[in-house]
């Protein structure tokens, strides 16, 4: 989940199967607060919410005061739950599987927690919004989920034994989660065939940055991989450029493959160590005003640097790419990324349950929508799932070294800046 200061949301990383303390939102007052709302005042609470927020002001070519009439005017409740089901409803019509209904269970439950420590299986889910089916957009590395095989792209069909047709992330994610120790079964669908994963749920523990130097063809290199943009990952981040500076390396591959995402505050504050001037992204609401962030001449290093990135690459590991590509400060190399360029705002309603909304877009710096296609690498090297498997699980010790073709291409790339370095130094 992507939290910034003004509690946006970027809408990769829709459900993070974990267990997060509602108090990060900046929510936890008013979520117990002691006024309740009558179940009419929750549905017409919601209505307002997307009349005056939603991004799109035609709301995806429906008659948002019809659907008023239809939920609000013309129709009571006796209880919460008959109003759930209603809001349910209503947001359906908007066709948007990312701006959804939690209620206070599953609000509870979808928190970011930015001590890094989760509860789960370690994946990130989304709805396609064509196919309308469940779809992993990354594993988080070293996680159950992630030691058990699942991969980004991975279609879930069942939860234990219950079809996920129909289902949507809120109600997926309350199957999937449960305590520490205890199992559960996830029957996949990987091209054409059909896989199953019975998981033992954990608490996870993540620390997003992992770097080393890596001696290779192309000289001294610093390896950093960053698995999820949460809360400390700035710091985490400036403390390995830090180090290898010192260490004199003489550039860098930085590995976003299989990052799901994480907090949007972080990517720009990440981008901001490699970038001196530029934009690294602009945000567009529904009336076409655009807020940028942009580089504050505070980077850390302006040595050659390859990003690697794949399938499993989404949200803000797509905005600090993107920014790094569009600004020909970096090199990307591997496969085109997930593909989500859109921006929600968490929100609490007066009974505890919770409102995402779709609220703005956003763009890298050369105004790509990148949102369904994603940001094409520049170099590609694609891998088929058999090669990523073998790789990320079957023999982890050829990961970051020669033998990763991506990584191996990574190092041939840089080699060729390095050795064009004298050439453009003496014609100055």
């Amino acid at each position: 989940m992507v939290i910034t200061k003004n509690r946006l949301v970027l809408g990769a990383t829709v459900v993070t199967l974990s267990t997060i303390a509602v108090t990060s939102l900046g929510i936890h007052s008013r979520g117990q607060a002691l006024f309740k709302a009558s179940p009419k005042e929750l549905v017409d609470e919601v209505w307002q919410n997307i009349y005056r927020n939603y991004v799109d002001g035609t709301f995806n070519q429906v008659d948002w005061q019809a659907v008023r009439n239809e939920y609000v005017k013309n129709k009571s409740y006796s209880n919460q739950q008959e109003a759930y089901k209603s809001i349910r409803e209503m947001l359906k019509k908007l066709d948007d599987p990312y701006t959804r209904f939690m209620d206070p269970e599953e609000f509870k439950n979808m928190q970011v927690d930015t001590s890094g420590e989760l509860t789960g299986i370690g994946i990130t889910i989304s709805q396609d919004e064509k196919t309308k089916q469940l779809v992993v957009i990354a594993p988080i590395e070293d996680t159950p989920a992630f030691k058990a095989g699942v991969l980004a792209k991975d279609v879930i069909l069942k939860i234990d034994d219950k079809s996920t047709k129909g289902m949507d992330t809120n109600q997926a994610v309350s199957l999937i989660r449960g305590e520490a120790g205890t199992q559960v079964s996830l029957t996949i669908q990987r091209n054409g065939q059909t896989k199953q994963f019975n998981i033992k749920r954990a608490r996870i523990e993540i620390h997003p940055v992992k770097y080393s130097q890596k001696q290779t063809p192309a000289g001294n290199l610093g390896y950093i991989r960053l698995n999820q943009f949460s809360a400390n990952a700035g710091k985490e981040m400036q403390a390995a450029i830090r180090d290898l500076e010192s260490k004199k390396v003489s550039g860098y591959i930085l590995d976003l493959r299989g990052n799901p995402g994480g907090l949007l505050f972080s990517s720009i504050e990440i981008a901001r160590m490699w970038l001196n001037k530029g934009t690294i992204v602009s945000t567009i609401d529904r009336q076409g005003e655009r807020e940028r962030e942009v580089a504050n001449g505070r980077a850390l290093t302006n040595k050659p640097l390859v990003v690697l990135v794949d399938k499993g690459s989404a949200s803000a590991s797509e905005i600090l790419s993107g920014a790094l590509q569009d600004n020909k400060r970096a090199v990307l190399v591997g496969t085109q990324t997930f593909g989500k360029g859109l921006v929600q705002s968490v929100r609490p309603l007066e009974d505890g349950s919770g409102l995402a909304v779709t609220i703005a877009k956003y763009h890298t710096p050369s105004d790509r929508d990148i949102n369904k296609h994603g940001i094409d690498p520049d170099v590609k090297v694609d891998l088929t799932d058999a090669q990523r498997q073998d790789l990320w699980l079957n023999e982890r010790d050829k990961l970051a070294t020669l033998k990763d073709p991506q990584f191996a291409k990574a190092v041939e790339v840089i080699g060729k800046q390095l050795a064009a370095k004298p050439t453009a130094t003496a014609e100055k």
